[in-house]
């Protein structure tokens, strides 16, 4: 596929990060879009905002949205028939929405872990096989499903997120071959995003023991990681669509995942002790500016 001009786009986790921004270039390249996300506010702000960058860029195209919680079959199938059915075609399914959970595993609830795995792996299952065979009949068809860093490297207290995201790279990879064998017009692409400057980490959620690792709350947990996320959403989109023209069986997005996927080859047991001391350095940074903190307080009230 080396144009998106006058194809179409189905997009999930559209309503802000890189969902958001992938609609945006999309449609300023000419490719009519059909949106979703459970958030309905953010959605229709992205609805707005393509249809303002499609007339800006002189394109005519055509975008569609709808409310869906991914981990719901019967809703991505229904989906799937919408675009066709409003689309005329479909050549693109950006399987994109996810969350994150954070927590060390003899903490994890049960619930929490079929939550983040009916998100994050079922919905890219449903939507693969929700739009394929749409994808199939347009005769130029590219799923593209979003794994992550932590689908190639594992993280303390990111179990439920590493098993779903390793998950998506292990069926990403199988389909691509099988759409490989099968020369049916569709190809398939794993995307795997270092830190991206969007919401998911300030969306996420942890458990309350995660502080036992990282020697702070989860707020300001959150607040810590932020810092290591280095590229931008835009940048993030242009290097996926780049890879999508390129027919790549999987892309590495910021320099941290290309870093990372080489340490990972070239020492792939050595990494988790690389990790761990780091993971244990910050932990003791963070107990120690707690400390401080907490004595220079008691000073101020003495």
């Amino acid at each position: 596929m080396k144009s998106f001009k006058g194809k179409v786009a189905a997009i999930t986790g559209a309503a802000s990060g890189m969902g958001r921004t992938l609609a945006l270039q999309l449609v300023k390249e000419g490719c009519s879009v059909s949106v979703s996300d459970v958030d309905t506010q953010g959605l229709a702000e992205t609805v707005k905002l393509c249809k303002a960058a499609a007339k800006e860029a002189g394109q005519t195209v055509k975008v569609t949205s709808q409310m869906l919680d991914v981990s719901n079959r019967d809703a991505m199938y229904a989906w799937a028939e919408q675009t066709a059915k409003d689309h005329g075609k479909i050549n693109l399914i950006f399987n994109n929405a996810g969350v994150a959970y954070a927590s060390p595993i003899e903490h994890i609830d049960y619930d929490r872990f079929e939550w983040i795995m009916g998100i994050n792996f079922w919905g890219v299952v449903y939507g693969t096989k929700a739009f394929l065979p749409h994808l199939k009949a347009s005769g130029d068809g590219h799923i593209i499903n979003t794994s992550s860093l932590f689908g190639l490297c594992a993280q303390p207290t990111q179990s439920t997120y590493n098993a779903t995201k390793f998950a998506v790279r292990g069926f990403t990879e199988s389909l691509r071959q099988e759409l490989d064998m099968m020369n049916c017009g569709v190809s398939a692409t794993s995307v795997h995003p270092g830190g991206i400057k969007t919401a998911i980490a300030r969306k996420s959620v942890a458990a309350p023991q995660i502080e036992e690792f990282t020697g702070t709350d989860s707020e300001s947990g959150k607040q810590f990681f932020e810092k290591f996320f280095i590229t931008s959403a835009e940048k993030a989109a242009d290097i996926i669509l780049k890879a999508v023209k390129s027919n790549k069986r999987r892309v590495l997005v910021g320099p941290d995942a290309v870093a990372m996927d080489a340490m990972v080859r070239t020492l792939p047991e050595t990494y988790q002790a690389i990790i761990v001391g780091q993971m244990k350095k910050m932990r003791a940074k963070q107990l120690a500016r707690k400390k401080r903190k907490a004595a220079e307080k008691e000073a101020q009230s003495a």
